[in-house]
């Protein structure tokens, strides 16, 4: 195949799509023209047809987040903004993600956008775009910034990103056939992006009830109605709800059961698409594991168990009621993965384990072979722990809400700042490993 050539499938087939990464990233001209023609071609409409293939059943998935790595591309290759990406054309924000994995040679096709900046900026709080990177709150001009409820904002669903975001589902769904997945904020972390991250982790504290009157407005009167209109147009649609600055990590486990993941308990309990709403990603189940120093020792040097927040059981547990159909074990839980294989398997669902961004960032690798090494033992472990369950289901028999999937390895972000070697050895190793 010569470079002028009219880019085709072949180009995706692994590792092919990630080698034209590669050779991207490193500045190789021929790879950025090949990848110009790859992705003016999926503009057309011509990958349309790869896009409805779903992912096989009797093996381990590989997908992610891969938005961050779709912008550096197209605006490295075409000048298109953040802005003009994101809320531009969204046929073409659809067709350049899942072109991008599979590139990456990943074979379920998830959709991914700037949630948290998106959920925030529909209510009108104040963004800052960049080029290249994805958007953020700004952070001197919160949205939010008086006690009265009356000033609190209210969903308007024939806003600029409501609208965006019903046509990009619409898009999605046509081109893959897949029920669409709504991605927005959960309660928390839409608070700390109109309030702010260190004003609401102060309130915490010192105003615990305004915090809690301002999730129940935001679950109330923003995710509610949101949803029910995205579900009107879409009854077999899911919604997948992110609430990071809401981890155990962040606010600590007590605050996390108590308030962040609460809100989300609250915000569906009773409604009649209550089965078809998941927050995966509270992060940092460790910090259970930690220890604190005991007033009365202190002199001595000597600890104890902290037991001022749940256990990593009870945590998980509250996990599990807003995420009912399968269990996630993300990087940042650093809890040995037998954990969360017993828990799924207790719970018949299958299991999603985590590669943290920093485990595929190309400027934290010093020795590159010792990192594929590393990352070959994970893939492995992970795969196995995957397998592991998805048999125990099959023997057991999915039950009536569990999606149809085996299980996935989970790559959380991938940017133009990750490492395609890294990742081409976890995919190949998940390809590897071969059907169940």
């Amino acid at each position: 195949m010569t470079e002028s050539s009219e880019p085709d499938v072949d180009e995706f087939v692994f590792p092919s799509g990630l080698h034209l990464l590669a050779g991207w990233q490193a500045g190789t001209q021929p790879d950025k023209d090949r990848l110009r023609d790859v992705f003016t071609a999926a503009f057309s409409g011509s990958f349309d047809s790869t896009f409805k293939n779903p992912a096989p059943r009797d093996a381990v998935h590989t997908s992610g987040s891969v938005d961050l790595l779709t912008l550096g591309l197209l605006n490295d290759l075409f000048g298109i903004t953040a802005a003009e990406l994101y809320k531009g054309d969204p046929e073409r924000y659809v067709r350049s993600v899942l072109t991008s994995l599979k590139l990456l040679g990943m074979s379920k096709m998830y959709l991914s956008w700037p949630v948290y900046a998106f959920t925030a900026e529909a209510l009108g709080q104040p963004m800052i775009y960049s080029d290249r990177f994805s958007p953020g709150t700004d952070p001197d001009n919160m949205l939010v910034t008086a006690r009265n409820p009356n000033h609190w904002p209210v969903l308007d669903l024939t806003g600029h990103i409501p609208s965006i975001i019903d046509e990009t589902l619409a898009s999605y769904s046509r081109l893959t056939g897949f029920r669409p997945v709504m991605h927005l904020s959960a309660p928390y972390s839409l608070a700390a992006d109109i309030y702010g991250h260190e004003q609401l982790i102060n309130a915490l504290t010192h105003e615990p009830e305004f915090v809690r009157q301002l999730l129940d407005h935001l679950a109330d009167a923003v995710l509610e109605p949101w949803i029910d209109h995205f579900l009107d147009n879409h009854p077999d649609g899911w919604i997948e709800l992110s609430d990071a600055s809401g981890s155990p990590f962040f606010i600590g486990p007590r605050n996390c059961e108590e308030l962040a993941i609460a809100s989300t308990q609250r915000l569906v309990a009773q409604k009649p698409w209550r089965e078809r709403v998941y927050d995966a990603n509270y992060r940092g189940d460790w910090v259970t594991q930690a220890r604190k120093r005991d007033g009365s020792s202190r002199r001595r040097g000597a600890t104890t168990t902290n037991n001022r927040g749940p256990s990593l059981t009870e945590l998980f547990e509250a996990k599990n009621s807003v995420c009912r159909d399968f269990v996630i074990r993300l990087a940042d839980d650093r809890i040995p993965g037998s954990f969360y294989v017993e828990k799924a398997i207790e719970r018949n669902v299958p299991l999603f384990m985590g590669i943290g961004a920093t485990q595929i960032d190309r400027h934290g690798v010093v020795d590159l072979e010792l990192a594929c090494d590393d990352l070959r033992t994970v893939a492995n472990d992970h795969v196995d722990a995957i397998r592991t369950v998805a048999r125990s289901i099959a023997e057991n028999g999915y039950g009536s809400t569990a999606p149809p999937w085996p299980g996935t390895v989970y790559f959380e972000d991938v940017s133009a700042e990750s490492d395609f070697t890294l990742i081409e050895v976890i995919v190949g190793t998940v390809l590897g490993k071969g059907a169940f």
